[in-house]
């Protein structure tokens, strides 16, 4: 199997803050007239489908150099360090041609700018890359993102809200002709009111409460197997849209009995009718 893929690769004795040892074993210098063993970040074992003890021929320069697994990595790429992917032993790849990488810390934007001003005028030769500009760029646009996001989000809410206040309204003569025949039993103002206040509670909080639930099913699954993040749970949604949207819903079920209230039960039919 041949992969056209160039791989920026290192050499070093020991593991990092970031890595942590999967599988086999780690081989810190290279053993004369033997294979030299590698090691690989989990996730190139699973893209190329190898494991411990296969052999991987790489073309260095030109030069072709067999190696095989012999260890399998969990690199934590999250971390703000240099990380690579595979890993040779040293011994190996000193005469290579290579470059070097160095992380800084500067305390302020001024030093910083200091520094790299001083790095270009005595290295000409020497790439300096200012992280912190990457970091402002790259918060700016998940900013945008999430405004966008967030936008899509309440215009969703909103839309929901309108179809919700029309499917109530849409079952106003259906409720007007229950509330009529429970007038015309006998049934007083205030248990009418009850009884649609209970209706319409239980209809809000039933409803928004589904919806919050499959909102958190969808966000728990998105979590876990497209990011590969943890879930927390926010609590927000059920103290603010359950009780909001319940209330809501309640609100506009008793509009649609005031006339119903106020009207005898023939004045209610002649002018529904």
């Amino acid at each position: 199997m041949v992969y056209n893929h160039e791989f920026r690769t290192t050499y070093r004795d020991s593991l990092i803050s970031s890595e942590e040892l999967l599988e086999g074993s780690w081989t810190p210098n290279v053993v004369p007239d033997e294979v030299i063993p590698i090691s690989i970040s989990d996730n190139v074992a699973e893209d190329a489908n190898v494991t411990i003890g296969d052999t991987i021929v790489f073309n260095v320069q030109g030069v072709l150099m067999e190696t095989v697994v012999g260890s399998i990595r969990l690199v934590d790429w999250g971390q703000l360090q240099p990380n690579f992917s595979i890993v040779f032993p040293n011994g190996v790849l000193e005469n290579a041609p290579q470059f070097n990488v160095l992380t800084t810390d500067a305390p302020s934007e001024s030093s910083s700018a200091q520094l790299q001003r001083n790095m270009v005028t005595k290295f000409p030769n020497v790439t300096v890359i200012d992280l912190r500009q990457v970091y402002t760029l790259v918060e700016d646009i998940l900013n945008k993102v999430s405004w966008i996001i967030n936008f899509m989000a309440f215009f969703s809410i909103l839309t929901g809200i309108i179809v919700l206040i029309g499917s109530v309204r849409t079952s106003k003569h259906q409720r007007i002709k229950e509330s009529v025949l429970l007038r015309t039993l006998g049934a007083k103002n205030k248990q009418i009111l009850k009884i649609t206040a209970l209706e319409y509670l239980l209809l809000g909080t039933l409803g928004s409460l589904v919806g919050i639930l499959l909102a958190l099913i969808s966000a728990l699954l998105l979590a876990f197997f497209i990011f590969k993040e943890p879930f927390t749970p926010s609590v927000i949604p059920f103290l603010v849209f359950l009780p909001f949207i319940s209330l809501l819903v309640l609100g506009i079920g008793l509009s649609n009995i005031q006339s119903v209230l106020k009207s005898s039960p023939l004045e209610v039919l002649r002018r529904e009718a």
